[in-house]
């Protein structure tokens, strides 16, 4: 396998990946490489579903070996929600950036009377691989962590303000994002695909 498709329009997931398969010999494209293809929504209930029904599309339109991944914050308090909602617990409308702060604000309130010793919670990130005639991939990881009362830092998005990593004081958002890139849930469940990848060959 000499090119696999990363089935997302985020250019920095694409350089992510790009940099954890170089020295693998593994030229990855992404979607504005390739035709553009009709892209499913996300109905799956799981990471799991989502990130390989992306996988599968992706790989299905372009005869490439395809990439995708699903991922979310998982809070104990809240029985796992957002989860797969994460993105849109507050609604569809607005920007992403509106949209951020709207789901930050709702999930702060949802938690404000929760006590400290049950504020943990996990970012969780499924990567799937999709080859064209059928075979499939999938790996699960998480990032443990708990949730603070007030945001802080700005380098993140999403939830990064609120989430303080195990072993850490800081929250993901005050990480440099090369810190948070070698330790974050998506970096985790990429290293733990990448080398079933030649699996699909």
């Amino acid at each position: 396998m000499s090119r696999i498709l990363l089935a997302t329009r985020n250019d920095a997931k694409l350089a992510e990946l790009r940099r954890m398969v170089t020295a693998e010999g593994v030229e990855v494209v992404g979607l504005g490489d390739v035709p553009e293809f009709p892209e499913a929504p996300e109905v799956g209930a799981t990471f799991e579903e989502n990130a390989l029904a992306k996988a599968r599309d992706a790989a299905r339109a372009t005869g490439l070996v395809a990439v995708a991944d699903d991922s979310g914050l998982a809070v104990d308090a809240l029985n796992g929600m957002p989860g797969i909602l994460s993105a849109r617990w507050s609604g569809r409308t607005g920007d992403r950036l509106e949209r951020d702060a709207r789901n930050l604000a709702l999930l702060l309130d949802q938690m404000a009377d929760v006590p400290e010793e049950r504020r943990g919670a996990a970012f969780v990130c499924a990567a799937a691989a999709a080859h064209p005639d059928g075979r499939e991939v999938v790996v699960v990881e998480r990032w443990p962590g708990t949730l603070i009362r007030l945001p802080r830092g700005t380098n993140g998005f999403g939830y990064d303000p609120a989430f303080v990593p195990e072993g850490e004081s800081r929250t993901s958002a005050e990480m440099a994002p090369e810190e948070k890139d070698a330790v974050s849930h998506r970096a985790r469940a990429l290293r733990a695909l990448i080398p079933r990848l030649p699996e699909l060959a």
